[in-house]
């Protein structure tokens, strides 16, 4: 026990923290949105067991990520269609594709849902279609497909299972305060309902860029780095990312503004005529 309380340790959990916060954005976003299809007495259950069963089993994959890094790592299929799809792939590169295809699913399905004309009278009857449990693993499944990427990157810091779980837990437990001020926002702000649908497509567009350098950073080689009709896929960087957040939420704010400032004009208009 007190050969874990060092200052290595006391940092790398601090920096852990950090990546668990901002590595979380997206996860608790989605949390927030999926949480609201559930019927609405049963939404803040919803939110506080998904968070609760997919914080455990992160713990749990992170055990088995410690164990079995290596036989997760190895590629166990080459494309070799030459000029128009090559490269290996390895159990990351499934996980990232997946996940980001459905994520990205997700996100336009629920967009056209909200654009649908025949919905618009009856937005929280549509709302509130899924059942509490069905949302539950929704919550759980997609907690456990971000947190993939979550526990690579902390990994790349340390290896030592109590720090790392010990910051797995930490950020569980700001996701359970959090999440229900995200989604009371959400419920009050509607436009911004649609701009989380949007981040969470870049979400699958940063996944799928992932897919494509899973297998050649796990064996350190450019030849496993998936490419397409030549060109190699790259990942988004997470400044990048953020930076395309920071920039949606931007234009939304002074959209809404000046929206405002367009309405008390017109309302000045009308009552001087």
């Amino acid at each position: 026990m007190a050969d874990l309380i060092t200052l290595e340790n006391a940092t790398n959990l601090l920096m852990l923290c950090f990546l668990q916060a901002v590595l979380g954005f997206d996860n608790l976003l989605y949390i927030s949105i999926e949480s609201q299809r559930a019927p609405v007495a049963q939404q803040k259950a919803v939110r506080t067991w998904g968070i609760i069963i997919a914080v455990a089993l992160r713990v749990v994959l992170l055990f088995a990520m410690i164990a079995l890094i290596d036989a997760l790592a190895e590629p166990f299929f080459r494309f070799e269609w030459i000029g128009v799809i090559e490269g290996s792939v390895n159990f990351a590169t499934c996980v990232f594709v997946f996940g980001g295809i459905f994520i990205m699913y997700t996100a336009v399905k629920e967009i056209s849902h909200m654009l649908s004309i025949d919905d618009l009278g009856h937005d929280v009857e549509g709302k509130s279609g899924k059942s509490a449990l069905r949302v539950v693993m929704m919550i759980v499944m997609m907690n456990l497909i971000f947190s993939f990427d979550s526990v690579l990157s902390a990994l790349a810091i340390t290896d030592v299972f109590p720090v790392l779980a010990i910051a797995i837990i930490l950020s569980g437990l700001a996701m359970l305060l959090l999440a229900d001020g995200v989604t009371r926002f959400l419920e009050k702000n509607r436009m911004y309902e649609v701009l989380g649908l949007f981040i969470l497509l870049i979400v699958g567009v940063v996944l799928l860029g992932e897919a494509g350098v899973a297998a050649s950073h796990a064996t350190h080689l450019d030849e496993d780095q998936i490419k397409v009709f030549g060109q190699a896929i790259e990942p988004m960087s997470k400044s990048t990312f953020y930076f395309s957040v920071v920039v949606l939420f931007t234009v939304e704010i002074l959209q809404s503004g000046y929206s405002r400032k367009l309405n008390a004009e017109r309302s000045a208009l009308q009552k001087h005529s």
